[in-house]
């Protein structure tokens, strides 16, 4: 299994001048199940190299077994450091694509035209696109194979308008993620505030928050190896 992870390269929170990029446990976690599951990684940014993390990801509030096994680990540390600019990226390459959240992906991938290129290439071959918590944005401009917006009439998450409300930043951000995959016909799910969240529509398969990150990389795992789903 190849499977591509694509972080945000975006470092700053709209106008308010803090720092923003990814969320360090949304990478971590699907890291080391798809790592374990035996799967070959490649990280990828729009700019390539090392990739803006969100700095309250690193609060120890928020630290894992996940977070505190990426910290020690060299190769994963890395190969963070060393993203593949996502123009040299093909979708031949790789089984399955997935989008780590943080807030910066709402505002490059969800606008830049290698990645939407790339997502729409992997659904075309019949490959899984995943993506957690903020990261759903990453779909804001995809198209299905017939045209149509890629989530429209899927079952799909995303984080929600009340998670967005709770951290303060409803005005704050380019776009609301749960509002974006409404309006583009996705039928959009939910569980509380906080609480793991995944869905699986075919090729398809989001989170809600960053504690839904490690059963998204798990359907991504069931996904290409469907025996061991059954």
């Amino acid at each position: 299994m190849n499977i591509l992870i694509v972080l945000t390269s975006h470092d700053r929170l709209g106008e308010t001048g803090e720092p923003t990029g990814f969320w360090l446990e949304e990478l971590a976690a699907p890291y080391y199940v798809f790592a374990d599951a035996g799967a070959t990684l490649t990280l990828a940014s729009p700019k390539g190299g090392q990739p803006p993390l969100d700095p309250k990801s690193s609060d120890p509030a928020f630290q894992t077994e996940a977070t505190r096994r990426f910290a020690q680990d060299a190769e994963a540390q890395a190969a963070l450091a060393n993203t593949v600019p996502l123009s040299e990226v093909s979708e031949r390459d790789f089984d399955a694509v997935f989008y780590p959240g943080g807030h910066g992906p709402l505002w490059d991938l969800a606008e830049d035209a290698d990645s939407i290129t790339l997502i729409e290439a992997l659904i075309s071959a019949g490959k899984p696109v995943a993506a957690v918590c903020h990261a759903p944005a990453v779909f804001r401009h995809a198209h299905a194979p017939d045209g149509k917006p890629l989530v429209e009439g899927k079952r799909v998450t995303g984080f929600s308008n009340s998670e967005e409300a709770a951290v303060g930043l409803t005005d704050v951000v380019p776009f609301l993620v749960e509002d974006m995959l409404k309006a583009n016909g996705g039928r959009y799910e939910q569980a509380a505030d906080w609480q793991p969240y995944c869905v699986r529509n075919g090729l398809l398969i989001t989170g809600q928050n960053p504690a839904s990150s490690e059963p998204v990389a798990r359907a991504v795992i069931d996904a290409l190896t469907p025996a061991a789903a059954d």
